[in-house]
C-alpha cells in the first residue's frame, strides 16, 4: 500500500473513530454545543480527506486522460468533475 493510500486510510479511520465518539456523546446526552463542535471537527477532517482525494484523481486520472490525447475520455473525466462540484452545491 502506498504512503498516500495510507494516510487517507489513517485518517478515514480516525474519522470513524470520531463518529463513534459523538453518537456516543448524544447517547450520554452531552451538552448540544460540545457536540456541534465535535460534529465541526467531523466535517473539516472529512473535508480534508475530500480534497486530497480529488487531488489525486487530479494528478492521476485527469493527467492520463490529457496525455492519452483521447477527447472522449479527457471530456468524461471533465463532466466527472463538472458532476461532483453540481452536487456539492445542492
Amino acid at each position: 500500500m502506498s504512503d498516500a493510500k495510507s494516510a487517507k486510510i489513517n485518517r478515514l479511520n480516525r474519522i470513524a473513530g470520531q463518529v463513534r465518539g459523538v453518537a456516543q456523546m448524544v447517547n450520554d446526552d452531552r451538552y448540544c454545543m460540545e457536540i456541534l463542535h465535535q460534529i465541526q471537527a467531523v466535517k473539516s477532517a472529512l473535508a480534508k480527506v475530500e480534497s486530497q482525494v480529488l487531488k489525486d484523481h487530479a494528478a492521476c486520472c485527469v493527467a492520463e486522460a490529457i496525455a492519452s490525447g483521447d477527447e472522449t475520455m479527457q471530456r468524461e473525466k471533465f463532466e466527472e468533475l463538472v458532476s461532483l462540484f453540481e452536487k456539492a452545491k445542492r
